[in-house]
């Protein structure tokens, strides 16, 4: 079975001197790669060295909704200027979006709209993070007449919101919170949803799978979470695997030679 790593955050210290290592471990286990998105303008190059450094390593630029007061007007500009570049490896806009649980969505706002428009003119695909925003981040998309790839990350929601989002093209991140018993909303959703919408995610170090220490999440149990679905849609692994690598590599923009062997 074949898998990538929509969002992983590999560049974070948890993983530094250790990048090579986890990704043998993961490839072994059929990840053949992993995409990191950029959640602060002052990390960006960091990101790009880790991403140029592996082989099957992808990257994203953005300004996450923990961080937009750390950020100016500049910012914004130095972000679609370095897009519009298309530099190699990178493959989309993000981590971008809005959390109720930090900060305020007024402050949130107007980062997330200017991003979604940044990704609009560039023909970017967008990683969204939304933390109880599901309307929000809806709406907003509505607003903007989106009409891109997209990708809710780290979804945790219901069925309606998530279908709701499908229907604007975007596709809803699974990950390690779907093998957690008490997250029944969330596995109730995926089990539900078309399978064409769904892509598999680590968000390492974070949203650790059932079992794992809490900040010790990392590529390699991204085969447990393809398992989980597996079982919550009651199917084997081996059936959705293909489909799940093609819906990734459709949010990327890829094809079968983009990939790493």
């Amino acid at each position: 079975m074949r898998m990538i790593d929509a969002h992983c955050h590999f560049d974070f210290p948890r993983f530094d001197g250790q990048q090579a290592q986890v990704l043998g471990q993961a490839r072994a286990l059929g990840v053949l790669g992993v995409v990191i998105p950029g959640v602060r303008g002052p990390d960006w190059s960091r990101v790009r060295k880790v991403a140029g450094a592996h082989p099957g390593l992808w990257y994203c630029l953005g300004i996450h909704p923990w961080f937009v007061q750390e950020h100016s007007e500049e910012d914004l500009q130095a972000l679609e200027d370095q897009l519009s570049e298309r530099p190699e490896h990178c493959v989309g806009l993000g981590e971008c979006g809005l959390d109720r649980l930090h900060g305020t969505l007024d402050e949130q706002q107007p980062w997330f709209e200017r991003q979604v428009a940044i990704a609009a003119r560039l023909d970017l695909p967008l990683i969204i993070h939304s933390v109880k925003t599901h309307d929000e981040v809806h709406a907003t998309l509505r607003r903007a007449n989106w009409c891109g790839r997209a990708l809710i990350h780290g979804f945790s929601g219901s069925y309606q919101q998530a279908a709701r989002l499908v229907d604007l093209g975007c596709y809803i991140g699974v990950g390690g919170v779907i093998t957690h018993n008490r997250a029944r909303k969330t596995r109730d959703t995926v089990a539900r949803l078309p399978l064409d919408c769904l892509v598999l995610e680590t968000d390492a170090p974070d949203m650790a799978p059932a079992g794992v220490e809490a900040g010790q999440n990392s590529p390699v149990y991204l085969p447990r979470i393809l398992e989980t679905l597996a079982t919550l849609r009651g199917v084997g692994a081996s059936d959705i695997a293909p489909e799940l690598l093609a819906n990734v590599c459709s949010l990327y923009g890829w094809t079968g030679g983009d990939l790493p062997e």
